[in-house]
């Protein structure tokens, strides 16, 4: 064994979820599918694992992303690693009926194939604990209400990267308002040349300039909405 290297399983549960959170932050996936591995084994439950080990390893992520500590590819890599252990946990959280923050059904807009950054958002989000729908790129209205209809989100994002398809969020928004479904949903709305004055325009409720944001902002509004329900 080399001298950098760790004995992931020789590590207490505590300096484990630590180590993991530094592997996930330099991208390692081997290690946190390891990482993960020994938790469970260790008689962590799956929820337990996601919480602590990795969406909170991801939200140290996400912060130095923000602040411009990190960038995209580095990124990439750390959703990746996360990636590699949700495949884990995934099908042990369904058996146990484990409750994720909320649901997002996101998208790229008609005419647009871009997608880097609309599946960067994607990974964040699942790293902060929602369960996402990538329903990919070049999505008309139609494709929108059909996801919308068939997994019943909290959220539903739309990307766009080209002045021409900026436009089209406000069909499929007017579409909403139109069919009386706009309220059901919390609207997000990101891509590199819209701002803020864009997605209050087509009538989003929040315009989320990166990644990181997106997923504060999501994690935010789903909480804000829910109080606001329960009052």
């Amino acid at each position: 064994m080399a001298e950098d290297d760790v004995d992931l399983a020789a590590l207490p549960d505590e300096e484990l979820v630590s180590q993991m959170h530094d592997d996930l932050y330099d991208g390692l996936a081997d290690e946190i599918v390891v990482g993960t591995n020994i938790l469970l084994e260790r008689g962590w439950a799956p929820d337990r694992v996601l919480n602590e080990a990795l969406v909170e390893g991801m939200r140290i992520v996400g912060i130095d992303f923000r602040d411009g500590i990190l960038f995209v590819p580095e990124v990439l890599l750390a959703a990746n690693a996360m990636k590699a252990g949700m495949e884990i946990l995934r099908p042990l959280l369904a058996e146990t009926g484990a409750a994720r923050i909320g649901k997002v059904v996101i998208g790229t807009v008609k005419g647009d194939i871009h997608d880097i950054g609309k599946n960067l958002v994607a990974m964040m989000l699942e790293g902060a604990g929602f369960e996402v729908v990538n329903i990919g790129i070049n999505n008309a209205v139609e494709s929108y209400l059909a996801a919308l209809e068939e997994h019943q989100p909290d959220i539903l994002g739309m990307s766009a990267l080209l002045t021409t398809t900026m436009p089209y969020m406000k069909v499929v928004i007017d579409e909403l308002v139109a069919r009386g479904l706009r309220d059901r949903y919390i609207v997000l709305v990101g891509g590199a040349p819209l701002n803020e004055e864009f997605g209050k325009a087509v009538g989003a409720d929040a315009y989320c300039r990166d990644a990181a944001i997106a997923s504060e902002t999501a994690q935010a509004l789903v909480l804000a909405k829910r109080a606001a329900a329960s009052a």
